[in-house]
């Protein structure tokens, strides 16, 4: 036994520390998972692999929740905690929504516990205290010690798979506790079951409502050691006489002989259709009984990903860098069998025969740089199947998907988001033709729906707050930008009729301008403007915008700049307003917390605001584009477990400083262009999936060097302040020139 120990923790202290030059060098060894974990960061910690459906971590105490306390924990995990009730396979990373962490398991000793502790008050349930010097993340592997159950936690995963590691340094009464009822935030079960196959197999499910309010988790649990006794509870009800029980809480501690050999390993299959599935899935992803070995085929996945960027700046930017490209492939997540079954929307069994079906939808968010991002580093393929995902939802539920959650629309967040995504991959050609025909027909019925103040844009007209308290402006604005992509995507298959109605639509922002306030300010339906008007006022819900104020919704015309510039008066009104909007007191009356990393009122917290540093560019004058991007970096993205200034929001928050930090960004994520930022490193190669490489070559790039004074594309001057997708796809090199004084005369 000694010597297996030994073993063991060379292997762990191996994965902790890479050992050779060569390891150092893998993009994994600049990721600190622990980065945004703290305060509103809500991101991930754990084990899992790009676009993995099963993401097992650590599950802690949430605070009583409320917008300010236990929203902090609705990942699962917060920095500052030093408890952990247990085990999980699913989480949702960065957002502010309190679901999943679905089938906890708890490796426990001594007294068995039903209940999880309390926050504050270990004694109550079950659950451990550790230490912070105890724990380790890393791309593919988390590991940690319980201090009250002396048990060393090791985990990795696959694709559909959690594997666990437990070392038992007290064996006294060892067990594994399984709890289908445990909930975290929102959630409850509504139905769970546990079945006993053999002495080393269990299968089950958990259906629950939550934010996704019909959800079904189906599992299959492999044990490498011998179950001598089974103790099985519905709550804290002992049920005995068999070897399988439904009911809405069933639990079940799984004792082991840890006296004869203090290790066992679990593996759990987890599938959106069955138990047989989920079995399925163990045997077709993580057949052997491997620990190590399927450790460094996650890692190996990792480094295949990250190394799609190979990025040269100081080790402390290089970790900023790699954890953001890290947290951009944590959604969407895989979510269908290893033989293509997945659950629809209808909750009928669907097989897929030629694409993966996907889940975890943040699309408000993830339009406007993470599914941009997705259209240059991986193979066309991914970027189709998430499309050809939303042709399966739209079949399934009649409109395409807002914020899909496990086969559940959850309607969150304003707008039609899917629709810019489906655009920008429909005008980069990455849909395949036969797929042409439902394409349209999904987006234009989506767009000619009722729900959510449509019924007054299909008529051409402003949604009067009269009917929609709050938000209106919020939904109009977002409307206009998905009704650009359907008249972009109308104009390329010809469709000439329904081309100008959509651009007409793709107007429609306008109306909602107040010229006496000289912003977009919500409208009664008899046409009167919203009276009394607080440009700063952002109180959640109580104003015509989401999740902001009239100055921060002012810019979300991404489709339309030269638009918007008309309507404030010229391009000289326009960037005098951007320097008004960016030098006003950071100062938000009882605000949600999402609005945050305030730079004056620009938020680089919240997404509507993501692409304004841009807008200078956009209007002559790069130089303050520099500038201002560069500050949101610095300021609001380190290395810190806070180094995220606001919800990481399904990655795009991480994906915005992945493009940002090349010196690039989708500003308007339909156009096919990237504008022209701020490099934070010395060069970034962007290895392409067709197998050329895209290099930027920030030249005498460093702190003070922020300011591009003149470019280059393969060799010849760059007069515009953007490059195309056509043109990185091709490959070459962009030289940018970096000063710390500003080319002013640069992109005019």
């Amino acid at each position: 036994m000694l010597r297996k120990l030994i073993k063991q923790t060379k292997f762990i202290l191996a994965i902790a520390v890479a050992s050779t030059a060569q390891a150092q060098q893998k993009p994994t060894a600049f990721v600190d998972p622990f980065i945004g974990s703290a305060e509103h960061g809500h991101v991930f910690v754990g084990a899992n692999v790009p676009f993995g459906g099963v993401q097992l971590g650590p599950t802690q105490i949430a605070q009583t929740w409320d917008q300010f306390n236990g929203w902090d924990w609705c990942s699962g995990y917060n920095y500052i905690s030093e408890d952990i009730l247990g085990f999980t396979h699913t989480h949702l990373s960065g957002t502010g929504i309190g679901d999943l962490n679905d089938i906890m398991i708890v490796p426990a000793t001594g007294q068995l516990q039903l209940k999880p502790a309390e926050f504050d008050k270990m004694h109550t349930g079950y659950g451990s205290h550790f230490k912070k010097e105890n724990e380790i993340a890393k791309p593919g592997f988390y590991s940690v010690y319980l201090d009250d159950y002396k048990v060393k936690a090791n985990l990795t995963a696959s694709e559909r798979v959690g594997y666990h590691q437990y070392i038992y340094d007290n064996t006294d009464n060892a067990h594994v506790l399984v709890d289908l009822g445990f909930r975290m935030n929102w959630d409850k079960a509504t139905d769970t079951y546990l079945k006993q196959i053999d002495e080393t197999t269990f299968v089950g499910y958990r259906f629950s409502s939550g934010w996704a309010t019909d959800q079904k988790v189906y599992f299959a649990i492999k044990t490498s050691r011998p179950i001598k006794e089974v103790k099985y509870f519905d709550g804290d009800v002992s049920r005995t006489g068999y070897n399988a029980f439904k009911g809405l809480a069933i639990k079940a501690a799984l004792f082991f002989d840890a006296a004869k050999d203090n290790t066992i390993e679990l593996k759990v299959g987890l599938s959106p259709v069955s138990t047989e599935n989920a079995l399925d899935n163990i045997e077709k992803e993580l057949p052997n009984w491997n620990f190590q070995e399927a450790t460094a085929s996650a890692d190996a996945k990792w480094n295949e990903t990250l190394g799609k960027i190979d990025y040269d700046s100081t080790d402390e930017l290089k970790k900023v860098f790699y954890t953001a490209l890290y947290h951009s492939y944590f959604a969407p997540t895989i979510f269908d069998d290893h033989n293509g079954d997945y659950m629809g929307t209808d909750k009928q069994v669907y097989r897929n025969a030629d694409f993966v079906n996907y889940t975890i939808f943040s699309l408000w968010d993830t339009y406007r740089a993470l599914h941009p991002l997705m259209t240059i580093l991986e193979k066309p393929k991914i970027t189709s199947d998430f499309i050809k995902t939303f042709l399966s939802i739209y079949q399934q539920q009649g409109k395409l998907p807002v914020w899909h959650l496990w086969a559940n629309e959850t309607n969150t967040m304003v707008g039609l988001p899917a629709i810019p995504i489906i655009a920008d991959a429909f005008l980069k050609g990455l849909v395949a033709e036969e797929d042409h025909e439902l394409l349209w027909e999904a987006v234009k019925t989506t767009a000619m729906g009722d729900d959510y103040g449509l019924k007054f844009v299909r008529e051409l007209s402003f949604i009067p707050i009269d009917s929609m308290d709050n938000e209106s402006v919020a939904w109009g604005l977002e409307y206009a930008i998905a009704d650009y992509g359907v008249y972009r995507i109308a104009e390329k298959l010809g469709k000439t009729e329904d081309a100008e109605y959509f651009k007409k639509r793709s107007k429609l922002y306008e109306i909602y301008f107040d010229k006496d306030e000289r912003f977009f300010v919500g409208r009664y339906a008899n046409g009167d403007f919203r009276r009394p008007f607080d440009p700063l006022m952002a109180e959640h819900r109580k104003n015509d915008y989401c999740e902001g104020n009239a100055w921060q919704y002012l810019w979300l015309v991404p489709h339309d700049v030269d638009g918007l510039m008309g309507l404030l008066g010229g391009k000289k009104a326009f960037i005098d307003r951007l320097d008004e909007f960016i030098n006003l007191p950071e100062e938000l009356d009882n605000a949600s917390p999402d609005i945050s990393g305030l730079i004056g009122q620009y938020a680089q917290g919240n997404e509507p605001n993501h692409h304004v540093p841009y807008l200078y560019a956009m209007a002559g004058e790069h130089w303050k584009t520099a500038k201002l991007v560069n500050e949101a970096m610095v300021q609001n993205y380190t290395s810190a477990p806070n180094g995220l200034c606001g919800n990481d929001d399904a990655g795009q928050m991480s994906a915005w400083y992945v493009f940002s930090s090349m010196g690039l960004y989708p500003a308007n994520p339909m156009s096919g262009e990237y504008v022209l930022g701020s490099p934070r490193m010395k060069q970034a190669s962007i290895n392409l999936p067709n197998g050329n490489t895209f290099v930027i070559d920030a030249k005498n790039q460093s702190d003070a060097n922020i300011y591009i004074t003149s470019a280059k594309l393969n060799g010849v001057a760059l007069k515009r302040t953007h490059i195309t997708h056509e043109e990185l796809l091709k490959g070459g090199k962009l030289e940018l020139e970096m000063s710390n004084k500003p080319n002013k005369k640069f992109g005019k």
